[in-house]
């Protein structure tokens, strides 16, 4: 099994202990949402053919947030926008360094990790603005993903006997988080505080245990594609008896 130094989010994890209903896409593990900072709201999920998207305005600021749905035990969370993991600034991969959440516990991933103390800001930009296209890889803007595995519970000793060695393949993780327009994506924005530790965590299985996945545009984009649909106003039909007649205006 591989050994991975996550990231704690020691005040989001002490403080978030409850949860409610997601509203974006959830499994048995855990749920997945994206907030507006911008504007100060949970963004609306419209679900079509399946999967499920989001409506971003270019220009604002956005969080991801990632809510475990299991008690007793902890979940490692690998987080992906754009397909680069949020952490290390890698393609992104399961096997790669994630958040790790306490059972029943909430992480906000406010943007790219830069330290132990600072992100870059998520925010919805033109596609040739987005840090995935920055950096050559375009392909993948507009998805978000959280690939989640559950930690490998220690064997119950039968007996005593000598003491085993730390596993040889333990991998440093990276640091802790209408007509159809442009496409949009996440750029690489302002940078502020967000504090986490390493811790280990090893996982119970090599391939994700869950994984979520949500997409996001323009909602014009999303419009055009039928992803979101739109109640267009009709004009009230005419009356052939309105009424009495009233006086002509005065020129």
């Amino acid at each position: 099994m591989k050994r991975t130094m996550g990231m704690l989010m020691a005040a989001v994890l002490a403080g978030c202990a409850s949860h409610g209903e997601a509203t974006g896409p959830a499994g048995s593990l855990a749920g997945l949402e994206v907030h507006d900072r911008t504007e100060g709201k949970r963004l609306q999920v419209h679900w079509h053919d399946g999967k499920a998207y989001v409506a971003g305005k270019p220009g604002n600021e956005y969080r991801v947030t990632v809510r475990s749905r299991v008690g007793g035990e902890d979940l490692l969370a690998v987080v992906s926008v754009d397909g680069v993991n949020v952490l290390s600034g890698q393609t992104a991969d399961p096997s790669q360094g994630g958040y790790v959440l306490a059972p029943r516990s909430s992480v906000d991933i406010l943007g790219w990790r830069k330290s132990l103390s600072q992100t870059a800001a998520f925010y919805f930009t033109a596609l040739p603005d987005s840090y995935a296209a920055r950096t050559g890889r375009p392909h993948d803007v507009g998805a978000i993903g959280v690939a989640l595995f559950r930690r490998k519970m220690a064997p119950t000793p039968v007996a005593p006997g000598p003491a085993t060695g730390a596993s040889s393949d333990m991998a440093r993780g990276a640091p802790a988080q209408a007509e159809q327009s442009a496409k949009i994506g996440t750029g690489h924005g302002r940078h502020e505080a967000s504090y986490v530790r390493w811790t280990a965590f090893e996982r119970a299985t090599d391939t994700p245990a869950e994984v979520l996945t949500l997409y996001y545009d323009s909602r014009a984009n999303l419009v055009a594609r039928g992803v979101i649909r739109e109640t267009v106003p009709v004009a009230p039909l005419p009356r052939p008896f309105p009424g009495f007649v009233p006086d002509p205006p005065r020129s």
